[in-house]
């Protein structure tokens, strides 16, 4: 016992030591990483209201339970799950009773009629990100993706895979144009799309996503002739229930069904039901890569908890509960969105340098606040994104992200506000706070 104590007296600062050669302690991979600039600006807002500062906090795509709390029949199943003891490892690639769950809310809402064999559970929708790259891609090999996007840099990366970004304007609403994409399929891998986009609240229309698909089966018919692996398509729709206004959800699969050799359909139930932390996430596609998916999925243990996959395939499959949850909750997020809408349109009209775009769906809005080159009440130069955005934090307690976090690379304004941390109260008291911030700079 006296040998080891001073060891253990010591285990803080040896923990801190890096000791001599700190650079060469990682694998390549470990060293390159680089953290989330989302989750950066969070910690650093929770430190700000940690200190007592008033903060409408429009960072990060998550949900306030006071302001969204889960449905109150999923909270049921999952104590009814709970108290029955469904606390032990579920199948790799999920409960039976949950795949056969999703594959109803396919047929019943989305109109496509996928085998058992095409789904495979997750915890969220993230692992199965991850694992479509991983069962798709090689080191070297090209994934393709719009520009602002969420995560696709960093997927890449860590499969050791070459990014392509395709950077997409404020003028098609920052959705990518089947043009734009189209010369850069040739060679590649994977494509990745996400409708409706995070982070700008847009939506793909169906001409669109038809024209994108006609290229890749295009695409992927001459690769057969010549014996080539084909291109993939990974379908990131897990805010498909949040569409606003006249936008339609479209599926790839659902517009032009022989994608569905070479498609995977992301999905879950964090977003549709305000349910981040309950961690229960799909993957839908051809049922030899889900096989292989799944596999992969097992080896990390990704699966989601047991008690959850219970209680979400048994609420999935309540039509009219689903319906209902859905219907409040879609409005809350959209009265939201339309309201910093208009007020940065106002602001607009009376000459503040600040403009948006229209939502269309998911959680989130578009909008550029440029006032580069005007200098704060103590004389700063706002030059990047990064200056306004600390700017409007400490002047007007408004918490954004720049598109820098989603691979853009310019400073040209444009930040992702998300509302589902806020009331509609706490928008209508930040807006007269940005008002006054912008026009206090000189």
């Amino acid at each position: 016992m006296a040998e080891t104590t001073p060891v253990a007296r010591g285990l803080p600062a040896l923990a801190a030591d890096a000791g001599p050669h700190a650079g060469r302690r990682f694998s390549a991979l470990g060293a390159g990483l680089i953290a989330s600039e989302i989750l950066k600006i969070a910690g650093e807002i929770r430190s700000l209201k940690a200190a007592g500062a008033a903060i409408c906090d429009l960072s990060v795509g998550d949900f306030s339970p006071r302001q969204f709390p889960i449905p109150e029949r999923l909270r049921e199943r999952i104590r009814e799950a709970l108290a029955n003891g469904e606390t032990n490892y579920p199948p790799a690639g999920g409960i039976p009773e949950l795949r056969q769950a999703v594959r109803r809310l396919y047929a019943r809402e989305l109109g496509l009629d996928y085998p058992l064999e095409s789904v495979s559970i997750a915890s969220g929708s993230r692992p199965a990100i991850y694992a479509v790259y991983c069962a798709v891609c090689d080191p070297g090999d090209k994934v393709v993706y719009p520009v602002p996007s969420w995560n696709n840099d960093h997927y890449a990366r860590l499969v050791g895979a070459t990014g392509v970004p395709v950077m997409c304007t404020p003028e098609d609403r920052f959705v990518p144009r089947p043009a734009a994409l189209r010369p850069h399929l040739r060679g590649a891998r994977l494509l990745c799309l996400n409708s409706p986009l995070n982070p700008t609240g847009t939506a793909l229309s169906g001409d669109a996503l038809r024209a994108i698909g006609e290229s890749v089966l295009e695409e992927n018919a001459a690769r057969e002739r010549s014996g080539e692996r084909p291109l993939y398509l990974m379908y990131d729709q897990v805010y498909w229930t949040l569409c606003f206004g006249e936008t339609r959800h479209v599926t790839p699969t659902g517009l032009l069904p022989e994608l569905a050799r070479y498609t995977v359909l992301v999905d879950g139930i964090s977003k549709a039901f305000a349910a981040t932390g309950v961690r229960v996430g799909w993957a839908v596609g051809p049922t030899d890569l889900i096989a292989r998916i799944t596999a992969l999925l097992s080896h990390l243990g990704a699966w989601a908890p047991r008690v959850e996959q219970v209680a979400t395939g048994a609420f999935l499959d309540e039509a009219a509960a689903v319906s209902a949850f859905r219907a409040g909750f879609t409005h809350a997020l959209e009265s939201r969105l339309l309201r910093l809408h208009r007020g940065l349109q106002e602001m607009r009209a009376a000459g503040l340098p600040v403009a948006s775009l229209p939502p269309m769906g998911a959680i989130y809005l578009s909008a550029r606040l440029h006032p580069f080159g005007r200098r704060t009440p103590a004389g700063a130069e706002l030059r990047t994104n990064e200056d306004v955005r600390r700017y409007l934090l400490e002047a007007a307690g408004l918490g954004i992200v720049p598109f820098q976090a989603f691979g853009v690379s310019g400073d040209d304004g444009w930040f992702r506000l998300s509302v589902g941390a806020v009331s509609e109260a706490e928008i209508g008291a930040v807006l007269p706070r940005l008002g006054s911030a912008l026009r206090a700079l000189a």
